[in-house]
């Protein structure tokens, strides 16, 4: 056990909780991501379908779900060249809380509507799963 201040220190659960939360939150504090996972909200995707929903580049796409999904709130199935994201299937309390948020009251903001408008306008172009 280490000393710290001249007495037993110990990592408490509530640090590394905490901890994880800060990084949670980092996550979830970008605008592309909240905008991700609004539309994966809706079911899973391909990247190449949020690339054409966002208007973005896929390589941007990418590194956003990445940081998504080292957090903990995306999965991915790959299809063969094909990569596939949706929410995860067993979030954290604090996780699938942060996602009933997107899911309710970011659902009012403008942008977050326009995509999800924009992703119903394209359902029979984008690919199936």
């Amino acid at each position: 056990m280490p000393i710290k201040y001249g007495i037993p220190y110990m990592k408490s659960a509530s640090a590394a909780s905490l901890s994880d939360s800060t990084g949670l939150f980092a996550a979830f504090a970008d605008e592309t991501r909240l905008r991700l996972l609004s539309l994966l909200c809706v079911r899973e995707l391909c990247v190449c379908d949020l690339c054409e929903v966002l208007g973005e580049v896929q390589p941007k796409v990418s590194r956003h779900l990445t940081t998504l999904r080292d957090a903990g709130f995306v999965q991915v199935r790959r299809e063969g060249k094909w990569k596939f994201y949706r929410l995860a299937e067993r979030p954290s309390a604090l996780r699938a809380r942060l996602i009933a948020c997107v899911r309710s009251h970011l659902g009012e903001i403008d942008v977050l509507a326009a995509d999800r408008a924009r992703l119903a306008s394209l359902r029979g172009s984008l690919r199936r799963t």
